[in-house]
């Protein structure tokens, strides 16, 4: 952990948020640090954008506790949100200002910007800020919210899929400037369903599932989310793969296929089998292996003599399906449309969220007060000083 503050950033202990019958957030923790890099992780709809929103004012808790900075984020969004910048997934600008007419709107709400790292992060994230706002691509409009962000002195960096439409090449600038951040001792809270992303920047992450937090810790700690899954086949039986160390659920047969036929539509090319290819003959092995044993895992699969391999990290919604499905014959969202309301996992007690990924913040007006827009805040309202978030979402 980078930081050496003595107060804790974002403290969150059993955020409970409802949509009128449904619970969004079920008893969620967050707890983030002075200085640390901090990934929240969880599938699509879990409920990271949900506690996010409450974090910065925009929803009202139902229950439990929130602090950011150690004040209240409901009734104190307008001096805390002069401490921190937001960076949405999903970006919209005012179409009639240019880019750069938009970063000086955003950081005059904290009180201006450093022009010359203005200057170097449009360059380094080559944005025009004298095109129209009408006129950028999702990616562009990313990248105006990105450079007011990481522009400003801001304490804390609340960053939720701040990739979301970066191709490669802006995705690996943006590393390095999230890694720049963190140098200079500011916490940034980077919500995420990107492990790779999150592995490469985070100090420790925060997993939730449904509205609760399944797991929290180091990189160390979760080492198991690394695992790899492996697909090949042999020439002789992989028995001695159930035996490795660091692997898991491993599976061989010695069907042997039909080499009449070979697939047109290999990747490997036309008449070349794959694993899954009906060209080819062999025996087929398939088993999950942790980071740490995977070179011994390659080294001993070879002396069956490979004849196809396929390799691919788990995404994290495999991982949660994983670690934390449902144990019963259906799915959660099979059991959650059964009983008409979100579902009791048998683990833990964990609700199912939105089944559908739909974002419960469209409902929120039946139990949450409405907050006026941009258009409708007056200037020096607090929901005039909150209203860039409202507007860049």
């Amino acid at each position: 952990m980078r930081g050496t503050g003595t107060t804790t950033t974002v403290d969150v202990a059993g955020l409970i948020k409802e949509f009128g019958r449904f619970r969004a957030l079920d008893g969620l923790d967050l707890t983030v640090e002075p200085g640390e890099v901090h990934g929240f992780l969880g599938p699509n709809g879990a409920g990271k954008s949900t506690t996010i929103r409450v974090l910065l004012g925009l929803l009202r808790a139902d229950g439990g506790r929130v602090r950011l900075f150690g004040g209240d984020p409901w009734h104190d969004a307008v001096t805390l949100h002069r401490r921190l910048a937001y960076v949405p997934g999903d970006v919209h600008l005012w179409p009639s200002l240019t880019g750069g007419q938009v970063i000086d709107v955003l950081a005059a709400a904290r009180g201006g910007v450093d022009g010359r790292k203005r200057a170097t992060l449009l360059e380094r994230f080559e944005l025009d800020p004298t095109k129209k706002a009408r006129t950028y691509s999702k990616g562009n409009r990313q990248k105006v919210a990105l450079v007011a962000a990481l522009a400003s002195d801001a304490e804390l960096l609340v960053l939720d899929e701040p990739t979301s439409g970066l191709d490669p090449l802006m995705e690996a600038v943006f590393q390095e400037c999230v890694t720049e951040v963190a140098a200079e001792g500011r916490t940034v809270l980077l919500s995420s369903h990107i492990l790779a992303e999150v592995e490469a920047l985070c100090d420790r992450v925060s997993i939730i599932r449904a509205g609760r937090t399944v797991q929290t810790g180091t990189l160390d700690d979760l080492r198991h989310l690394t695992r790899t899954t492996v697909d090949a086949r042999t020439r002789t039986p992989a028995t001695a793969i159930h035996d490795l160390p660091g692997v898991h659920n491993a599976t061989t047969d010695n069907a042997t296929t039909d080499t009449s036929a070979p697939d047109t539509t290999s990747p490997a090319g036309p008449g070349i089998a794959t694993p899954r290819d009906t060209g080819g003959a062999g025996h087929h092995v398939r088993f999950d292996v942790d980071g740490d044993h995977l070179d011994q895992a390659m080294r001993t699969l070879a002396e069956f003599g490979i004849t196809a391999l396929t390799s691919s990290p788990p995404s994290l919604e495999e991982l949660f399906l994983r670690h934390y499905g449902s144990p019963k014959g259906g799915s959660p969202k099979d059991d959650a449309r059964k009983n008409g309301s979100p579902e009791h996992d048998t683990h833990d007690g964990i609700r199912d969220h939105d089944p559908d990924g739909a974002d419960p913040h469209d409902h929120d007006t039946a139990t949450t007060p409405a907050r006026p827009t941009a258009a409708q805040a007056p200037h020096g309202t607090a929901a005039a000083d909150r209203s860039w978030e409202g507007t860049a979402r």
